[in-house]
């Protein structure tokens, strides 16, 4: 079933969920992988931690190492400050993406691990899916 067009992404990471929401409604449900660290906001480059905070899904990757990918407005001023304020670089490139294509796991296996760099991974039709509901601008909130 189409969903159409959604107005707001929601991840909860303390559930691994990512919910697409359109006029304060759930339409979808998806199990999220995250990054080695989940706990806590993202602060610096390499830290395997997924940002915290509502940001702008700002442009699609078709040609992504992991099938397609959405990126995330991370850092935004607050972030950037922040690290500039801890002499630290914030990082950046983080995405909603599918799944690795070099991977040994099916995709429900690999769903039951964290194993990004900080990005969120979801199924290739879980994206595909999320690729047609999202317009680029669509905004994002990450909740601990």
């Amino acid at each position: 079933m189409n969903i159409g067009k959604i107005d707001l992404v929601v991840v909860t990471k303390s559930t691994s969920t990512m919910a697409l929401m359109r006029d304060g409604k759930v339409l979808r449900r998806y199990h999220i992988a995250l990054g080695d660290r989940p706990l806590g906001h993202k602060l610096q480059e390499g830290d395997q931690r997924t940002p915290e905070g509502r940001y702008t899904l700002d442009y699609k990757k078709s040609d992504s190492a992991y099938y397609r990918a959405i990126h995330i407005s991370y850092p935004n001023e607050e972030d950037q400050l922040r690290a500039s304020a801890l002499g630290i670089q914030p990082g950046g490139q983080i995405m909603i993406h599918g799944q690795n294509p070099r991977s040994s796991l099916s995709a429900a296996e690999a769903q039951q691990y964290n194993w990004t760099d900080g990005c969120i991974a979801i199924t290739n039709p879980q994206m595909d899916e999320l690729w047609r509901a999202i317009d680029e601008g669509t905004p994002i909130e990450i909740l601990p």
